[in-house]
């Protein structure tokens, strides 16, 4: 169960991405957090022996509030968006990397979501998912669920009772999955599709939200997807989460089924289901005119470079979608990909933009200022893991920076506890006390992003409240 928020001050290093190009990272930052979850001011230079002036100066009282002052190789950082994930997944992660897509999907993805059937089944193992989401850092997570609606009702409560910040999803798929695990008709589809998002709503919380997921489009008639399509125009709000372009067989049988759409992308298009706060998982293969429609919806990809190398599916060109200023968050696609951590997305993210690097026809213009032919800074990689995220999931204004206005999403990292291998950090002369300069800070938040994991999570807060990692207080 996520504590109740207090009203709290954090003194030490602040890292986040503000933009594509852009890491802030101030060594002695103090941060206010009202009782209510919502990042009240930040002061970024801060003296020690100017703290209780500093917060006298915002109508604050040091002995009024729960003070947290960050030591050596701790920093405050937004929390992890992970925008595409299928929480039945779980159990099967690790498994199956010798298929591709939809020989994967018929072997070992659709027996084990269909044992969701099982309500118990299903809180046992959700309850298992999102306490391991949220220890890896996760505030914010778009969950996959399956067809069943009651299972879907216990994710969604699970999510509720544990304070993670979610979009949950009822699998929309009435054709060619398999005869144990398909829905009926459409009517029925459409139908527990109503109830789930009534359901959500009546847990009247503003955190846990309901997502259209229409599966992909091989798994759902015309029927479906234009009934979809209805309940999206009346919900215009509402986030919608689905695949697209992952795999070359897979486009080839979508243009199959639905040869009067010039393109993948043009058959959410054609049924109303491309907009904004329209989720696209992968993204491999994508036309220019795919990427024109996309930018022109205000639609984005999740970016899940972790499943495309595991299941053969290919590299999306990311550089080329933020040169197109198209939106792009990561995913880790469990169970495609084998990893719950953002981190792992990261890492990859990293090498696909450096194979794409290197099999460039020609070396990139290092005067220009665009992504394309290079490799992904370390800015663009947080940025997408946050922020980029945010966006993605229409909330921008809400979370992905630790800024003033936004909720305090947030997590504690700490590079030297938890015994993690590959992370090497001693002090220099002049932080024992915790302090250390820019430069020092950037070096091993590039170490915890590469080298790190959920040990390095000291503490994760959704909106204020602590709701994981590896030492909750």
């Amino acid at each position: 169960m996520a504590q109740r928020s207090t009203r709290r001050v954090f003194y030490g290093s602040l890292v986040h991405a503000t933009s594509l190009r852009h890491i802030q990272a101030c060594p002695r930052a103090l941060i206010g957090v009202s009782d209510d979850g919502v990042i009240d001011w930040v002061l970024d230079d801060v003296d020690s022996a100017s703290i209780q002036d500093a917060m006298l100066s915002k109508g604050w009282q040091i002995e009024d509030v729960d003070f947290i002052e960050l030591g050596f190789g701790q920093w405050i950082m937004p929390g992890f968006v992970d925008t595409h994930t299928h929480a039945p997944q779980y159990p099967n992660m690790g498994i199956g990397g010798q298929y591709e897509l939809l020989d994967w999907l018929k072997n070992v993805t659709f027996p084990t979501e269909a044992k969701f059937e099982d309500v118990e089944f299903a809180k046992k193992a959700y309850t298992s998912v999102v306490e391991r989401v949220l220890d890896c850092g996760t505030t914010t997570c778009c969950y996959y669920a399956t067809l069943h609606l009651p299972a879907t009702r216990v994710l969604a409560d699970i999510c509720h009772a544990k304070g993670q910040r979610a979009f949950i999803g009822k699998c929309n798929m009435d054709r060619h999955a398999s005869e144990a695990y398909q829905e009926s008709s459409p009517a029925q589809s459409l139908a527990d599709t109503e109830t789930i998002i009534s359901y959500i709503g009546s847990l009247e919380d503003p955190l846990v939200q309901p997502i259209l997921t229409p599966r992909f489009a091989i798994a759902c008639c015309d029927d479906l997807l234009a009934g979809l399509g209805t309940i999206a125009s009346q919900h215009p709000d509402m986030a919608i989460q689905t695949h697209i372009s992952e795999n070359p067989s897979e486009i080839a049988f979508t243009g199959e089924l639905f040869p009067d759409c010039d393109t993948y992308a043009h058959v959410y298009d054609k049924f109303g289901l491309l907009r904004e706060k329209t989720i696209l998982a992968h993204g491999v293969h994508l036309k220019d005119s795919e990427l024109d429609l996309i930018k022109s919806r205000n639609a984005g990809i999740s970016h899940c470079p972790t499943s495309n190398f595991n299941l053969r599916s290919g590299i999306a060109n990311v550089a080329d979608m933020l040169d197109r200023g198209i939106k792009v968050g990561l995913g880790t696609d469990v169970s495609g990909g084998y990893s719950p951590s953002i981190l792992t997305a990261i890492q990859h993210a990293s090498i696909a933009s450096k194979i794409l690097a290197f099999q460039a026809p020609s070396p990139p213009d290092s005067s220009s200022s665009s992504f394309s032919q290079k490799q992904l800074p370390l800015s663009a990689l947080l940025y997408l893991a946050t922020q980029g995220g945010a966006d993605l999931c229409g909330l921008s204004s809400v979370i992905g920076t630790i800024t003033p206005g936004k909720q305090f999403d947030a997590i504690l990292v700490d590079v030297t506890k938890g015994g993690v291998e590959g992370i090497w950090v001693e002090q220099e002369v002049g932080e024992e006390l915790g302090i250390q300069n820019k430069a020092r800070l950037l070096e091993m938040l590039e170490k915890f992003l590469f080298c790190g994991d959920s040990r390095n999570v000291r503490t994760v807060w959704v909106k204020g409240c602590v709701v994981g990692g590896a030492q909750k207080h």
